[in-house]
């Protein structure tokens, strides 16, 4: 029967079809074979959709195999991806006339999925269906439909207004088709006895996600890093040994973006899977030094997510240390703070000082004492960071003034011999804060002038009041308010 003819059929019959209608399975093939082979899709595509909205449930779904529509609904998602691209030529523009028809795919191939989550959800409530049809059903079609939704709900270069509008909503009948309230518990499951669909998801992705397909396909990338953060603690650990291997092949990138999209997704997988997992077989090792490898790099954004990301990997690598009895000289922790002081030196683009002193307080914390064996060198990189002022809000300052306080606090017995130095160069900030003319907000300069106050009074106390005695003749003959009420702060601490 031609399809014209079979969907009138379907559209004057109602719930019973003629006989002379063939079966939906026998009518599916056929559109599958369509969908496969060379000839032109668009077409078959809108018929296929025509279809789906004219049947009637128990023609579409009763006796269909689920596998036969799986098959469908992959061939459908496919057709509707990106087009591929070689794996060298991966990083250059996307023509104008390849996105605009990759779009007007993606929103055919939505609607078409659209009317058969309507079709499923309808079925659910028929006696003669229900959800022993509709369940097997949906574990087959689940994750290649949440996988077209992914890929095109998120503005990119081969979508549109329209395909992205078709693509949340197929995103959201899809969850409410499968009885969940969120994306996470489509995911993971309703509780953690549940399996949810991101075995399924990642099944499918997982052959896009090697070191020689994952740049052919653009979007791979993008739909597992936004998957990935919606399954957590505890849902999360079975799955490592699936999301792990490519979270650390899009880090190891050479494109930045790509660098801090793995990065994120290590950041995640580290924050959500048990230390014990992520220590056997040394994957916690192999993690460290991918991350590691990043601090040589010279942007900001990545910086600061591989400094957060070694800071909740860190804890982990020691306590690993401690229960197999490997004592080192070194720390893992004294690495990455070696080498972040190294750089701190000689950096001289504002957006990495202000990265590197917004981190350095939890490495101060973290080693706690140990950082006795690093003050030489951070006597250096706190002195230049206090003289040099950062712009309006100030952030190297401060985040320099709090790691003062912190290593003070924590060596306080190695104080008193740097006393005049770093008396001199608080000093030295107070007055330059007082002076500034340029834009810093007045909150900005009452928090680097409390937060010298504070240094100072700490400085006091470990030194046995020699600041008071120092600050004697400064407090006697200063005539600005502002610094002159810092130091009295310091003068009647006691």
């Amino acid at each position: 029967m031609e399809l014209s003819s079979l969907l009138q059929a379907l559209r004057l019959a109602g719930p019973q079809p003629p006989p002379a209608v063939p079966p939906a399975e026998q009518v599916l093939l056929q559109l599958g074979q369509l969908l496969s082979d060379g000839a032109p899709k668009a077409g078959a595509v809108r018929d296929l959709c025509a279809l789906m909205e004219a049947a009637d449930c128990r023609w579409l779904l009763g006796g269909l195999r689920p596998a036969t529509l799986g098959g469908l609904v992959l061939a459908l998602s496919r057709y509707a991806a990106p087009p591929e691209q070689e794996q060298e030529a991966a990083d250059l523009p996307w023509k104008d006339g390849v996105c605009a028809a990759a779009a007007e795919r993606a929103a055919d191939v939505g609607a078409a999925f659209l009317h058969l989550l309507v079709k499923l959800e309808a079925a659910k409530a028929q006696e003669s269906l229900g959800v022993s049809v509709v369940g097997p059903i949906l574990c087959r079609v689940g994750g290649p439909i949440y996988i077209f939704a992914a890929t095109h709900m998120v503005e990119r270069p081969w979508t549109n207004g329209r395909s992205r509008s078709v693509a949340r909503e197929v995103l959201e009948s899809l969850v409410q088709a499968a009885g969940c309230g969120s994306v996470a518990e489509f995911l993971r499951g309703k509780s953690e006895d549940e399996e949810g669909r991101f075995a399924a998801v990642m099944g499918l992705l997982k052959q896009e996600l090697t070191k020689d397909t994952w740049k052919r396909n653009p979007a791979t990338k993008h739909v597992f890093s936004w998957t990935l953060p919606h399954v957590t603690r505890p849902w999360l650990s079975p799955y490592l040994e699936q999301v792990l291997p490519p979270a650390l092949l899009i880090s190891d990138d050479y494109r930045e973006d790509n660098k801090l999209l793995g990065v994120r997704c290590l950041h995640h997988i580290i924050l959500n899977v048990p230390a014990a997992d992520l220590c056997q077989f040394n994957r916690a090792q192999v993690v460290y030094h991918a991350l590691y490898n990043h601090l040589y790099s010279r942007e900001a954004p990545l910086i600061q997510a591989v400094l957060l990301c070694l800071m909740d990997l860190l804890p982990v690598l020691e306590r690993a240390q401690r229960q197999q009895k490997r004592l080192r000289p070194t720390t893992h922790c004294d690495e990455v703070l070696q080498l972040v002081l190294t750089h701190m030196e000689a950096e001289h683009l504002l957006a990495l000082r202000r990265v590197y002193a917004r981190a350095l307080p939890a490495f101060v914390q973290s080693l706690g004492i140990l950082i006795a064996g690093h003050l030489k060198r951070l006597e250096r990189v706190i002195l230049g960071y206090l003289e040099v002022s950062d712009g309006p809000e100030e952030e190297a300052r401060l985040g320099i003034l709090e790691t003062l306080q912190c290593t003070i606090e924590h060596a306080w017995p190695r104080m008193p011999c740097r006393l005049p130095v770093l008396l001199k160069a608080l000093l030295k900030m107070l007055w330059d804060v007082h002076t500034d003319q340029s834009s810093t907000p007045e909150p900005v300069k009452a928090a680097l002038l409390q937060g010298a106050t504070e240094c100072l009074i700490l400085l006091d106390r470990c030194s046995e009041g020699q600041v008071k005695v120092l600050l004697e003749g400064v407090y006697s003959s200063c005539e600005e308010n502002r610094v002159w009420e810092c130091i009295r702060k310091v003068r009647e601490n006691t």
